[in-house]
């Protein structure tokens, strides 16, 4: 069983409806439990500018999912759940992130773990803390606190 945290994100819709259903499908995978939940914030969007507010939370689960298999069932889940992409980085009525994987670094075509924009992000450094205030970046060994400025 693998320890991960996930990030969730919407601003279409529902918001916090389609971020409590995306975490209910995700749980309902055989092998799947969510073992703690952040709190749920408000943040301006980043990289395309021109959208609404998302409402994020992270969430960390214990998986027997390899991390492809992992990242197949979330965008699934995506689709289930209404998310179209006409835009890149535009507006989603879900959006579902691996950030970390236990310790695993890797990087294919497919997947980058850790998620690459983690220190760039400061509502994903601070829910990383929320959950887990000791937790560290598997590249760097560093504390994910001491990124929070």
């Amino acid at each position: 069983m693998a320890f991960v945290y996930i990030g969730l994100g919407s601003n279409l819709g529902d918001r916090k409806k389609n971020i409590d259903a995306a975490a209910d499908a995700i749980a309902s995978n055989p092998g799947t439990i969510i073992i703690k939940k952040s709190t749920i914030i408000e943040t301006d969007p980043v990289d395309y500018l021109d959208q609404p507010r998302f409402l994020n939370q992270v969430i960390l689960i214990e998986t027997d999912l390899t991390p492809l298999d992992l990242l197949r069932h979330l965008q699934q889940t995506e689709t289930g759940l209404g998310r179209t992409r006409a835009l890149p980085k535009g507006p989603r009525t879900i959006d579902l992130d691996i950030l970390l994987y236990d310790t695993i670094v890797m990087e294919t075509r497919d997947i980058t773990i850790p998620h690459p924009q983690i220190k760039n992000r400061i509502f994903i450094l601070k829910h990383l803390v929320e959950l887990t205030p000791e937790l560290t970046d598997p590249v760097s060994g560093d504390a994910f606190r001491t990124f929070i400025k």
